[in-house]
């Protein structure tokens, strides 16, 4: 006699149902000194645009802490039509000997469970170098982690499988 087997859950599509509000995306209100705009698209293995993903990012402020008035430290944002995402912050400071970073985790269709990235800047060289964590990483798939700037901020692209995937670390 054969089994019966349910297929395991998966994490998606249904984010915009009571995970994304309006204020997500804006970690810091509009007009404030330092905001920049941290963009970019969720594409999946064969390169498609996934239009139905949530990007949640956690990081420190400027001054390397977790706690300052008018800055929350989270951010969340459903990806458009277009796979596209766009989170107002501040750049993070350096937290504990790593390089400025910002936690990502990243939910989307056809996942069992969550996707737990970083984002480093291109722009902090030195800082890259030093950070225990982005070492670890091979040298050849460093760059997946890295920001790069573009006009108000930083752009940042996640490739959810394929030779293109962004490193994502154990949750």
């Amino acid at each position: 006699m054969s089994e019966l087997v349910t297929p395991a859950q998966t994490v998606g599509p249904y984010l915009s149902i009571g995970l994304s509000w309006d204020e997500g995306p804006l970690v810091v209100a509009d007009g404030a000194p330092g905001a920049v705009w941290l963009r970019g698209e969720v594409r999946d293995g064969g390169g498609d645009v996934v239009p139905d993903a949530l990007v949640e990012t956690w990081q420190a402020g400027p001054d390397g802490e977790f706690h300052a008035a008018g800055f929350r430290g989270f951010g969340r944002c459903p990806t458009d039509d277009d796979g596209r995402y766009a989170i107002r912050t501040l750049k993070p400071g350096a937290v504990g000997g790593r390089a400025p970073h910002i936690d990502v985790t990243v939910f989307a269709r056809g996942l069992l469970h969550r996707l737990v990235t970083r984002v480093y800047f291109a722009d902090e060289p030195a800082a890259n170098e030093a950070d225990p964590v982005l070492a670890a990483v091979p040298a050849g798939r460093r760059a997946t982690l890295l920001a790069e700037r573009s006009g108000d901020g930083y752009r940042f692209d996640i490739t959810l499988q394929g030779p293109d995937e962004t490193v994502f670390f154990a949750a």
